[in-house]
């Protein structure tokens, strides 16, 4: 019987990353909730065992539930009905499927009904859902809007909505509006207090809202009447049990079918303040956004191996002239690099998940009790990972999710153009995400500052130093080369000093670091576990040199007169 976790080696090896035993470490509070529930661990092994069931269950059911669903809900999709969304009929199925299996509310502690799980499992859990149907995965992954509330949520907040997400019930983030996309200090949407009721109430529209018709909403409004910035936007969660929210459309997109895309009417809409006025934006939303960027970066993930393992199947049972395809040097070149990018970039999702699991535990433990010196800058230390690596992983991933559905509906041919191959939905799919929660140019603007100040070489130079095996040692050698040759691209935009010119260059500077870095974690991993990840390593490296040693050509090379000839079309519009 198919089962995602089980038939994917890859993603148990992560479970044994040396800082796995300080997450745990942490999450646990030296196992104290094993006094009071009988599911939680007593030591760091039952910890990772019980980490293993939860991931073996929903190995399970995405593999035999939830991906042979995926085809109808994505010819289905959901339904408007009296203002109401109604979700594919396959889609409840999923829903209660993942209930059952308790896959709702799995990061919260277990006093609220939560397992308590690090961010690393649930990006494990998020990836193989995504495999399986990456729509139903926007609609099972939004319960990590319950972190933020979480954090910044009052006690009776907390007490009054956490065991409704560990029950299974849904959640949104009401972020976007016809006129505040991407640049969120536009929104408009009016909250007001009743001083009759004691409470908010909301008016105005959001739009492109993803499972907009949920349980529970965070709601990004603007509270301070006159302001027009992001200082006058604060966040509320809106109780869908209290009414004053309507579905006016549902988007027609072309993927992600089974995730309804919602257009909310708000209407004198009760609401509850979540933390502090004026704060909605300049903190709790970028913490909601981190959260769902890591989300999106898992989901990508998920798509790019389900895209390699299409590809692989057919290659190996299509046969032209008279031979498989997969011995077409053309077709296991496409196929090496789609299994190097998803080897690498699952790596880096899960680095970076680690070092938000390290600090947001730190944070959590900090609210109860005054952390040590050493644990302040183990924090301090983790943040800055974390917010370094969160624009490269979900940028990144995003990327590799839209080229390896290219490349598999390329080696399908013909019939991958044909609606009843999978890969046409994998390629449909995958694109939304390198744009929402911030398209791959915002990503690159979020990690242009670590590029430039030196936090990503440090990273590097100090990976660069790590033990690897014998096997390792020559590709470690050829990494460090394309670290110098980045140092010297990134030395020459420094000295230009000339902003249009780091900004029109920053996406290949980006390039270059995630691709050394993946390398560099590839390697560390290919050291351990050889039979896993050192085809890919010998795959990545070689594509990394590609893109490096073209990039700083292409880089030390430019200067800014060239851009005179790229603003030709800007300047052509202009004059139309």
């Amino acid at each position: 019987m198919a089962n995602y976790y089980s038939d994917q080696p890859e993603i148990e090896f992560h479970l044994n990353h040396p800082l796995m035993k300080r997450i745990v470490e942490l999450k646990e509070r030296n196992y104290k909730d094993a006094a009071t529930y009988d599911d939680a661990p007593v030591n760091y092994e039952d910890a990772i065992e019980n980490y293993k069931r939860v991931l073996d269950i929903c190995g399970d059911v995405t593999a035999n539930i939830i991906e042979p669903n995926a085809e109808s809900v994505d010819l289905e999709g959901p339904h408007l009905i009296d203002s109401r969304m109604h979700y594919a009929s396959k889609t409840y199925e999923n829903i209660e499927a993942t209930r059952k299996a308790g896959l709702w509310g799995v990061s919260m502690p277990r006093q609220y009904g939560g397992l308590n799980l690090p961010n690393v499992v649930f990006s494990m859990l998020s990836e193989m859902i995504s495999s399986a149907d990456a729509g139903f995965q926007n609609i099972w992954s939004l319960q990590s809007c319950i972190d933020t509330l979480y954090e910044f949520g009052t006690d009776e907040q907390r007490a009054k909505f956490i065991p409704r997400i560990c029950e299974g019930e849904m959640m949104s983030m009401d972020l976007t509006e016809p006129d505040a996309g991407s640049d969120l200090q536009r929104v408009m949407l009016k909250a007001t207090f009743d001083e009759k009721e004691n409470c908010w109430r909301l008016n105005g529209v959001k739009r492109f809202i993803t499972n907009g018709d949920s349980d529970l909403h965070l709601v990004l409004a603007r509270s301070e009447e006159g302001t027009r910035d992001g200082r006058g936007l604060s966040m509320f969660i809106y109780d869908k049990r209290d009414g004053g929210v309507d579905v006016r459309h549902i988007e027609h997109k072309l993927g992600i079918h089974g995730s309804p895309t919602c257009e909310l009417v708000y209407k004198n809409a009760k609401a509850e303040l979540c933390g502090n006025t004026r704060m909605g934006l300049i903190k709790y939303v970028m913490a909601l956004m981190n959260g769902a960027r890591l989300g999106i970066a898992a989901q990508s993930v998920g798509v790019a191996r389900e895209a390699y393992v299409e590809g692989l199947n057919y290659a190996m049972d299509r046969a032209q002239f008279g031979k498989k395809i997969i011995t077409f040097p053309a077709v296991y070149d496409m196929l090496s690099r789609m299994k190097a990018k998803l080897d690498a970039g699952r790596s880096l999702l899960y680095q970076t998940a680690r070092y938000v699991d390290i600090y947001k535990a730190l944070e959590d433990i900090a609210r109860d009790e005054k952390l040590s010196a050493e644990d302040r800058q183990e924090m301090k230390k983790y943040t800055r990972l974390a917010d370094a690596f969160t624009p490269l992983s979900k940028g990144i991933n995003s990327e590799y999710a839209n080229q390896n559905a290219y490349d598999a509906i390329s080696i399908h041919g013909g019939s991958g153009f044909i609606m009843e191959y999978k890969s046409q939905r994998l390629f449909r799919d995958a694109r939304i995400f390198s744009i929402y929660e911030g398209t791959t140019q915002l990503q690159v603007v979020a990690a242009i500052r670590y590029i430039t100040n030196g936090t990503y070489l440090s990273i590097m130079k100090e990976m660069l130093e790590g033990e690897v095996s014998d096997e390792m040692k020559s590709l470690q050698a050829r990494v460090a080369k394309l670290v110098e040759r980045y140092e010297e691209a990134l030395e020459k935009v420094k000295a230009d000093d000339n902003q249009d010119e780091q900004d029109f260059l920053a996406r290949r500077l980006y390039n270059m670091t995630a691709g050394i870095i993946e390398s560099l974690l590839l390697i560390e991993d290919a050291s351990k576990a050889p039979e896993l990840f050192a085809k890919s390593a010998n795959v990545f490296v070689r594509m990394t040199e590609e893109e490096v040693i073209g990039s700083t050509a292409y880089v030390k090379a430019f200067n800014a007169e060239d851009l005179a000839h790229f603003k030709a079309v800007e300047d052509e519009a202009a004059e139309a």
